[in-house]
């Protein structure tokens, strides 16, 4: 007989209490949250990896890599006296009520986009009633990769309409920050060439929000590209009897449009 999850999920905080008791795991025993935080990270990230794969038996797997990171910091918790998976389970399930009116009271929003809008309402009155200011901005965290934390902080800016109107008018301040990058630059001031590159990277994740592209993908994609041309280049070196280390500058060019042509070439029908 299939063993329902609930059973299933009390089984793996047993196994978790266990990895965490006197006869349990060396290893697990000596973990604390600040031991964890990498690998909550490093899992997140397999999960996202094996989305993109679209392999079915490993986003499976990772997903319970990445629940493992969830029990074992609600064991840490329980053992500090602080609060139970229960506590947590029932937060959660009262958050999902609470912020979903339109499911399970007798509010309204037929599209998605109107359940953002009643989403942020909601959110801006629970913090009212907890006496703590929230901005438009707030729930972003700072330990998000910097191109998904721009597009998400303006993502939510857009939402009370502060936004460019559409991506070409975005584009035009890219080139905007391009000049006076360029101008900082000349000057050889490094604090204002840093500030300016930053200002340029964030308008071009305007560019890509407006465009319905995620920015943190596309430079995902750059960089494969990069690194397929760049093993493509060290190979057809290698061929020729040299390598990336000894070719002088022109036949490292020469080689690198090589590669570039090689790619187009596979790929084209």
């Amino acid at each position: 007989m299939t063993e329902s999850p609930g059973v299933l999920f009390e089984r793996l905080l047993d196994t978790m209490a266990h990895l965490r008791g006197p006869h349990g795991c060396p290893w697990d025993r000596a973990q604390t949250r600040a031991s964890l935080k990498p690998f909550l990270i490093e899992e997140a990230y397999e999960v996202l990896e094996a989305i993109e794969t679209g392999q079915d038996r490993h986003l499976r797997e990772e997903l319970g890599d990445l629940l493992l990171q969830v029990v074992f910091h609600a064991r840490l918790a329980e053992e500090l006296d602080e609060f139970r998976m229960s506590d947590v389970l029932r937060g959660l399930i009262d958050k999902l009520m609470r912020r979903h009116p339109h499911v399970f009271r007798d509010a309204s929003a037929t599209t998605p986009e109107a359940v953002v809008v009643q989403w942020e309402a909601l959110k801006q009155r629970e913090a009212e009633a907890e006496g703590r200011p929230r901005s438009v901005i707030d729930g972003v965290p700072r330990s998000l990769p910097s191109l998904l934390r721009a597009q998400r902080l303006q993502s939510k800016a857009a939402r009370v309409n502060f936004d460019w109107p559409d991506a070409r008018a975005a584009w035009e301040k890219v080139e905007e920050e391009m000049r006076e990058t360029a101008e900082a630059l000349a000057e050889g001031d490094a604090a204002r060439v840093r500030e300016e590159l930053g200002d340029v990277l964030f308008s071009l994740v305007n560019v890509a929000r407006l465009s319905e592209i995620d920015a943190e993908d596309a430079l995902q994609g750059a960089i494969e590209k990069f690194r397929r041309r760049f093993a493509g280049m060290e190979a057809d070196l290698v061929a020729r009897g040299t390598s990336v280390g000894q070719a002088p500058q022109d036949e490292l060019e020469r080689s690198w449009e090589t590669a570039k042509r090689q790619e187009r070439d596979t790929r084209e029908p």
